[in-house]
């Protein structure tokens, strides 16, 4: 009779043995919910960072607050002999390397990291620690979040030396293109993720939506071959896109894959690491984009987790394939069927207007340019006008001195209304920033107002002889509208 028990209890011991093994590759091998992400990046999100513009001294303190499980190595230094840090976590055996703002005025991904790198530094009661666990056990990552504090000191793409980090990978011209690819050589990767921000004109191919996100695994070839390692990093991305499809759907473009031989990514490719890009893009009414920081802090966390515990291995290519490709066909203002006379010939056109941000040590400003006049047909807009029955005319210049401190902003709209755009001012207000929808000069050459690809937009649409908008400095103003809405912008 014992020796039947002891017959029973080995099958069943086996059987338990096996339950437990299965319930545990159940537990390694579920996704991470999209609500959990967005949860975690709420309870985690880095307070001391809020606008897109910031330097090395900004992100030094918070480097040095980071605990224990964190190390702290400088790499190296820049051109002008600020540090180049890399943070490093985690006790498991796949080495996984994550850089950032490598071009200075790319900084989305670098607030998402210091996100990132207080969710790693959490308590076991804070509900993530399965998460956690699973990267601490089973990666080493190391971190370099500001490749260039140079050009991020200044909010510029290239570095002290006027060289793009990024077409450097191969020359090695810069000393902060030496510290990365020096970087990639001793810690040896099989991971790589190139964080970037590319510009608010990608649209999703075949929508009108901003590529808010923009992600590619690098060719590492002239073919654009498809090898292991660049097969995995397509799995990846794939195990990223479900989750962007969950919290923004339809915000995702691939870049392009035509391989680039000063690039990073495309060498950290052809030298044996699993590269993922992520380009950080525009979605509306974010102009700091802190929505953007959470989307990147989402799938960073989202791919780390998946790297861990293997899962990002049951997407098939296809996944990745099937992304829709970036297209650049966005407008910041998009006028359509407006009637225009340019010497002496009436016609019809569209009118697309962009406006990049520009910096001083204190402020930014939006500088408006017409960037495309006839069949816009095919583009979009984040802001449409359908100008069909509206005529765009010059504006007229206030020639009388107003001192620009005395002029209000109902004033300037009052101008507005009755025709004027231009407004003389005293020289010692040249240059000056300031809010008000009217474009200000000095001195006896007013500006040119007359509408046209080559001026800047500032122009009227007219009906009937009224005054119905004003476009000045590439923003839309409706004067028929009582309140119009406060013109926040910096203009120059």
């Amino acid at each position: 009779m014992d020796t039947n028990r002891n017959h029973l209890r080995i099958p069943l011991l086996f059987f338990l043995t096996c339950l437990l093994c299965m319930q545990s590759c159940t537990r390694k091998a579920e996704v991470l919910e999209t609500s959990r992400l967005a949860e975690a990046y709420e309870q985690f999100r880095e307070p001391g960072l809020t606008e897109r513009r910031f330097g090395y001294a900004t992100i030094a303190p918070l480097i040095e607050s980071r605990s224990s499980l964190f190390e702290n190595q400088i790499l190296g230094k820049s051109v002008e002999g600020r540090p180049i840090h890399a943070l490093t976590y985690g006790a498991g055996t796949r080495p996984v390397l994550l850089w950032s703002q490598m071009h200075g005025d790319e900084s989305t991904a670098t607030m998402a990291l210091f996100d990132l790198f207080n969710f790693l530094e959490g308590s076991e009661t804070d509900g993530f620690t399965d998460i956690r666990q699973a990267i601490r056990n089973e990666l080493r990552i190391r971190f370099i979040p500001m490749v260039n504090p140079d050009g991020a000191e200044r909010f510029q793409r290239r570095n002290a030396l006027h060289i793009d980090l990024n077409r450097d990978a191969i020359r090695q011209s810069s000393p902060e293109a030496i510290i990365l690819k020096t970087a990639r050589d001793e810690f040896e990767p099989e991971f790589g993720f190139n964080l970037h921000d590319q510009n608010s004109y990608y649209n999703v191919s075949g929508t009108t939506n901003p590529a808010t996100i923009s992600v590619l695994a690098p060719a590492y070839n002239e073919a654009r071959e498809v090898n292991p390692g660049r097969e995995k990093a397509m799995k990846v991305i794939a195990g990223m896109r479900r989750v962007l499809q969950e919290e923004v759907p339809d915000h995702l473009g691939k870049y392009n894959d035509t391989f680039e031989p000063r690039a990073f990514g495309d060498n950290f490719q052809k030298w044996g690491t699993s590269t993922i890009l992520i380009e950080s893009g525009a979605f509306p009414n974010d102009p700091e984009k802190q929505y953007v920081r959470k989307l990147n802090f989402m799938i960073v966390l989202n791919a780390l987790y998946e790297i861990a515990t293997g899962t990002y291995d049951a997407f098939a290519m296809d996944d990745y394939l099937n992304i829709p490709d970036n297209s650049s066909r966005l407008m910041d203002l998009l006028i359509r069927n407006v009637s225009v006379t340019t010497a002496g010939h009436s016609y019809s056109t569209d009118i697309g207007l962009r406006r990049a941000a520009r910096y001083t040590a204190e402020r930014r400003y939006y500088r408006g340019t017409v960037s495309d006049w006839g069949d816009l047909s095919i583009y979009h807009g984040y802001e449409e006008l359908d100008a069909t029955g509206l005529t765009a005319i010059p504006g007229k210049v206030w020639e009388e001195e107003k001192p620009l401190e005395e002029l209000s902003r109902e004033e300037a709209i009052g101008l507005l209304r009755d025709g004027y755009l231009g407004v003389k001012t005293s020289t010692e207000n040249t240059g000056k920033l300031h809010q008000l929808p009217l474009l200000v000069f000095s001195g006896d050459a007013p500006p040119n107002l007359e509408p046209s690809l080559e001026n800047a937009p500032n122009f009227f649409l007219v009906k009937d002889q009224k005054y119905r908008y004003a476009i000045v400095n590439g923003y839309l103003i409706d004067l028929q509208n009582s309140e119009v809405d406060p013109f926040w912008q910096m203009i120059n």
